[in-house]
């Protein structure tokens, strides 16, 4: 995809076509089941209702996600990218408790990702019900769903290229949908007026409730800043004019459309297929199951996105994860795919109808508005904001977002509870990961490299101790270039010594920005020592193996080191030395035990860590060249063990 990437960093119609496919599917096709929840929430269909209903969705598009996301958040780029996370990595030097907040939003992100595919696309199949009340939705929506998540593992380069150009249609379906009803019922753009909004939250029965419904249609204003590293803020800037200008057209169109037909059942109808002219309702369901099926694609995309930042990040253990096209940032994670599939097939037979799991929707993604915004609040006050300002936002959108998640919540016993619920899972997962890293990481106690130096030169030339390897390179977490853990210095040294003729200590960062991707070399002891300092963008994928051996390569071509093998029978022939990599997995000492949340939070990090891939894999490290070193994590705790005396006879 580096052409399209080329594209969207500029202004061009191409970048509009390929932002539509990409950034609007969820947003997109809320028209889908936004208004037919709020008549179903209500129970009838009358002008107060219908007016402020309108009056509320323009204001929510304007204040939410114009305003708040559009032309707020968007700003707050990490170099280009954007997305809960990313924002995360913008302001964690600064504030070291925001990872709960991070957390919180990317769990609720990845539920919304397995409730998206499922109300979409029934709600788009349930249109058939209109041709023929027979069909059975169920069944066609899972065969679809089994599709969309098995076509996953190959990559949807070609299905991807239609993206754009089927939400132009889309969009310019909706658009034309609502100025048709719109033009016979023209008093209806009355309702832009704010007036109605307030009338209908103060005024009409339980219209406070009538919120959870509303907040439906800016569902996918959080796509817009997660898809900014995609898009560009231009491209998004620009097409958010077309969208909303088109989703307003068509939400006041099916307004008209329910003032004009008051007689019908507001249980029974759905409003977007009954503005479809008949002749036009096929077509129509077709183009509507397409923008879903497009709209399902984008959070599946999106939550791989999601768990390989998370990744990096370190809230979510190492997963296997693929690269089926060349495209570029398009990836395949297997265990998310399965987790997600079962999950929104779960959804699909539990609820069966789109108006059921309205219930379960919403909910999460209102909590992910909210840690946005509290993150937000962090990043303008470290880009020294004025604290007014500050404190201005944050009262204007905790304030609606607030109302919006008080408002949700009263759906929680009809259905949000599974959104919860899921989302509690991947919460778990992340917060356990993060604290057992953290618990771990306390038992890391490092050493002046310099103070072994004449010891490692000693042990390379000791003939008596066989040699280990040519090239012996070992995974480092000292920050410090002068510094290395104990434990390294310990397997070097104690356990078993191991003669080499040239030692690497890789160290690797992933640091705040996005996207970068650079090293430094260090000579520690010319030809003997080398330290390699990796600086890995939180949304670049470290194939340290790939990585070093560029290294390696630009190493020798630059004449700064010579890798050919020491034994004189291969060297007389240039073959390169042999490389084997060391990798030191700390375990717990069954002779200590942490405290008893501490020790709960381990015990459940080392199930997490067997489901997950080893460093090895992550790392994309040669298999056959790499040795795994068990050690304690209590080895330097000495000073806590009971000193025995002895005693004679």
């Amino acid at each position: 995809m580096k052409d399209n990437q080329d594209i969207t960093k500029k202004l061009t119609f191409a970048g509009l076509v390929i932002t539509l496919g990409i950034v609007y599917g969820d947003i997109g096709t809320s028209p889908l089941y936004v208004l037919r929840a709020i008549v179903n929430t209500s129970g009838d269909i009358s002008r107060q209702l219908v007016y402020g209903a309108l009056s509320c969705i323009f204001w929510t598009l304007t204040i939410q996600t114009t305003l708040k996301y559009v032309l707020i958040t968007l700003k707050a780029d990490n170099h280009g990218e954007g997305g809960i996370f990313a924002l995360y990595a913008l302001i964690r030097r600064y504030a070291k408790k925001a990872f709960i907040f991070a957390i919180i939003g990317g769990s609720m992100l990845l539920a919304d990702g397995i409730i998206t595919p499922a109300i979409t696309v029934v709600s788009a199949v349930e249109g058939l019900q209109m041709v023929n009340p027979f069909i059975p939705v169920v069944p066609i929506v899972i065969i679809i769903i089994f599709i969309l998540f098995f076509v996953q593992r190959y990559g949807t380069k070609i299905l991807g290229e239609s993206f754009g150009p089927v939400m132009f249609i889309w969009f310019l379906m909706l658009g034309i949908l609502g100025l048709t009803q719109i033009s016979k019922y023209p008093a209806i753009l009355e309702a832009l007026n704010p007036v109605y909004a307030i009338r209908l939250l103060s005024q009409y029965p339980h219209g406070f409730l009538l919120l959870g419904a509303v907040f439906l249609c800016t569902t996918g204003a959080e796509a817009l800043y997660s898809d900014l590293g995609h898009c560009g803020f231009n491209n998004i800037r620009v097409t958010w004019i077309f969208v909303k200008t088109t989703l307003v057209l068509n939400y006041f169109g099916q307004g008209a459309w329910l003032l004009m037909n008051p007689a019908v059942s507001a249980s029974e109808i759905n409003p977007f297929f009954s503005i479809m002219p008949q002749w036009f309702l096929i077509p129509g369901i077709v183009i509507a199951t397409s923008a879903a099926i497009i709209a399902s694609q984008a959070l599946i995309s999106g939550s791989y996105t999601i768990i390989s930042e998370a990744i990096l990040l370190n809230f979510w253990p190492k997963v296997k994860i693929s690269y089926p096209t060349h495209i570029k940032g398009q990836m395949y994670v297997p265990s998310v795919n399965k987790f997600l599939w079962v999950a929104c097939i779960f959804v699909i037979i539990f609820f069966q109808r789109s108006s059921n799991m309205e219930a379960a929707y919403g909910l999460a993604i209102t909590i992910t508005m909210l840690m946005t915004t509290i993150l937000l609040g962090y990043y303008l006050y470290f880009t020294r904001i004025p604290v007014i300002v500050i404190f201005g936002f944050l009262a204007v959108y905790l304030s609606i977002e607030g109302s919006f998640l008080v408002a949700n919540l009263f759906k929680f016993v009809h259905g949000g509870w599974v959104t919860i619920l899921l989302a509690s899972i991947m919460f778990f997962i992340m917060y356990i990961w993060y604290k057992g890293r953290k618990i771990k990481n306390q038992f890391i106690n490092f050493v002046k490299i310099d103070e072994f130096v004449e010891i490692i030169k000693d042990l390379r030339k000791d003939n008596s101790v066989p040699k280990y390897a040519t090239n012996l390179v070992y995974l480092t977490r000292a920050n410090r270039r002068d510094e290395i853990e104990s434990k390294t210095i310990y397997s070097i040294i104690n356990k078993q010594p191991k003669r080499a003729d040239h030692y690497w200590f890789l160290h690797i960062d992933i640091v705040d920005s996005a996207r970068t991707a650079t090293y430094k070399v260090e000579q520690i002891l010319p030809g003997v020592i080398t330290r390699v300092d990796f600086r890995i963008g939180f949304k670049v994928q470290p194939r340290i193996n790939l990585y070093f051996r560029n290294v390696i390569d630009e190493l020798v071509d630059n004449g700064e080191i010579d890798i050919t093998s020491n034994y004189e029978s291969l060297r007389k022939h240039n073959i390169p030395g042999d490389f084997r990599f060391i990798v030191i997995d700390r375990i717990q000492n069954y002779d200590f035990d942490f405290p008893a949340f501490e020790q709960f939070i381990m015990d459940i990090y080392e199930v997490l860590k067997n489901i997950g891939i080893t460093e090895v894999k992550a790392y994309g490290l040669d298999t056959s060249n790499v040795v795994i070193e068990k050690v304690p994590l209590m080895m330097e705790m000495d000073a806590d063990i009971i000193k025995l005396k002895r005693i004679n006879n």
